[in-house]
């Protein structure tokens, strides 16, 4: 069951705000993935930070990972477990 699976953390930073509601759509359609989620409005530098937990196949990680960097002011970094 978890052989093929892999727990990872995405870290996201936006930076302009018109994508979010794409950012959300996207996170929404990997919801059954995604362990648990954290974001933090850093109000000085007006951007959001914004963790990911998920456990996945590393293909779903890698393709929402990829649609999330490819969103306009939104960047991300993924963080996969050795197992």
């Amino acid at each position: 069951m978890f052989m093929n699976k892999r727990v990872a953390i995405i870290g996201i930073i936006v930076e302009k705000n018109q994508n979010t509601d794409k950012l959300n759509e996207l996170l929404h359609e990997y919801g059954e993935y995604i362990i648990g989620r954290m974001g933090l409005p850093y109000r000085e530098r007006g951007i959001s930070v914004i963790s990911v937990a998920i456990d996945a196949p590393q293909d779903t990680i890698s393709a929402l990972a990829g649609k999330i960097g490819r969103l306009d002011g939104i960047s991300s970094k993924t963080l996969y477990s050795n197992s």
